[in-house]
């Protein structure tokens, strides 16, 4: 069975969630909930550097009509298409504020045709949750948690390490 592309899973997924009420956005990829945004950011890998700047900034990028305006997140998943580096992961394990505002969702099992894919959510984010629950029951997706990072080198990935 072929699995769909990152950007096929968020655009079912915000479907699903434009019909429990919660208003989602078709050129970005969030969701609002009351006051609350719940950002997704998809990449194949991202230096521990920038990732620490994008992560602290908390920004997110809301079109109204033809005009923008930038947001502070209340959560951001990072939906990665490789298997991000430990050293990434215990960058985010390592900080108790990026806990409560981050997950991490490593799709590269699943997009290489596994049902299967790894977590690291600690946030209280009702989105988040959603997201796994649409992973499970919708793509009949495994998941499992991401391990606690004990480095072992710099080129150990979570695939490797799980």
């Amino acid at each position: 069975m072929k699995m769909p592309k990152v950007w096929e899973i968020l655009r079912k997924f915000k479907s699903k969630c434009e019909g429990q009420g919660w208003k989602t956005s078709e050129s970005e990829d969030w969701v609002e909930i009351g006051d609350e945004y719940h950002n997704f950011l998809w990449t194949r890998n991202i230096h521990p550097a920038s990732f620490k700047s994008i992560a602290s900034s908390r920004k997110c990028v809301v079109r109204e009509g033809s005009s923008y305006r930038v947001v502070e997140a209340s959560y951001t998943a990072w939906l990665f298409s490789e298997s991000p580096s430990e050293i990434f992961v215990k960058t985010v394990f390592e900080n108790p504020d990026f806990c409560k505002r981050i997950a991490l969702y490593d799709l590269s099992p699943l997009l290489e045709g596994k049902n299967l894919c790894f977590k690291f959510n600690q946030t209280d984010s009702l989105v988040f949750q959603e997201f796994e629950n649409f992973l499970k029951n919708e793509l009949n997706v495994k998941i499992k948690k991401i391990p606690a990072p004990q480095l072992t080198g710099e080129g150990v990935t979570v695939a490797e390490a799980a």
